[in-house]
């Protein structure tokens, strides 16, 4: 069974259902490794859409699901081991950062897998989360354990996911930097980071990053009084990564801000549309997409 929606750019609808379709088969053919690779490209989807309860749901299924995990168990046209552990490993880190619950991204659960650079989405998520609640020891220890990581790949030739382990690893460093007050450095970790990202292409076992590193140096220019230069990385970002969250309110916020009404309610617009199934209890994002529409 090979997934093949990278992003929710076709068709939000038809996304979810197709992921949701494959997880079931994989589950009736009792392939685990693909049911949880279907349902990282799942939550990914909900979460894209303001479905926070019907991600929650797949959190909450992981327990179950690592149990019937058997990574010794390979089978014909079946997902490989890694893929459930990367899964593993992507899901509650995106549940967490997506709805930036930063306490719950540092507390997320550390593993010690065949796969390095799985277990390094925990600790960037850990990294961030850390950060962004100016937890600065602990996101340094992050971002130490990152480039340990990255070595350890390099020593291995897995050159791809040493860079990706890269990127995880000066984004840390850059929003470390940010909470103890070290704005120029904050800044120029997080554009080589995004610069970095630029080079690489997306692996087919994920749906797409944690969080976009240009998606990341917008929010920081955001925090930074900067909404002009904020709007121009999450505009990049919407074109590598169409139809994304986080990065169409960046682009809304940063826009208000910077005094482009037009372009604010057209990724406003965009933004409810693309959420047109969200849960009842919105997030906030959406509740002032709502009530900037409203004013006009």
């Amino acid at each position: 069974m090979n997934i093949v929606v990278s992003n929710v750019k076709g068709g939000v609808g038809k996304t979810t259902t197709s992921v949701y379709l494959a997880a079931a088969a994989a589950r009736r053919q009792s392939q685990t490794a693909e049911e949880l690779h279907a349902c990282d490209y799942e939550i990914y989807a909900y979460l894209q859409t303001g479905q926070d309860e019907a991600a929650a749901r797949i959190v909450n299924s992981l327990p179950q699901l690592e149990a019937r995990f058997d990574p010794k168990a390979v089978l014909i046209g079946a997902g490989p081991p890694v893929a459930g552990y990367f899964a593993l490993a992507a899901i509650p880190a995106r549940y967490a950062l997506e709805r930036q619950d930063w306490q719950q991204a540092e507390q997320l659960a550390l593993r010690d897998t065949p796969f390095p650079y799985t277990d390094a989405m925990t600790w960037f998520a850990r990294g961030l989360g850390a950060a962004r609640l100016g937890h600065t020891a602990a996101a340094n220890q992050a971002a130490t354990a990152l480039k340990s990581i990255q070595q350890r790949l390099l020593n291995a030739n897995e050159s791809y996911w040493a860079r990706q382990v890269e990127i995880e690893q000066l984004a840390v460093v850059a929003w470390s930097a940010l909470a103890a007050g070290e704005k120029e450095e904050a800044l120029r970790q997080m554009q080589s980071a995004a610069e970095l990202e630029d080079r690489t292409d997306k692996s087919a076992i994920t749906p797409g990053p944690l969080s976009p590193a240009r998606e990341l140096l917008g929010e920081m220019l955001l925090e930074l009084n900067e909404p002009a230069r904020a709007l121009v990385q999450f505009e990049a970002t919407l074109q590598k990564e169409p139809r994304r969250f986080r990065s169409l309110y960046g682009a809304a916020h940063a826009a208000q801000l910077s005094g482009s009404g037009d372009a604010s309610q057209r990724y406003f617009r965009e933004l409810l549309s693309v959420c047109a199934h969200a849960d009842k209890s919105a997030r906030s994002e959406l509740q002032e997409a709502q009530r900037s529409i409203s004013k006009k």
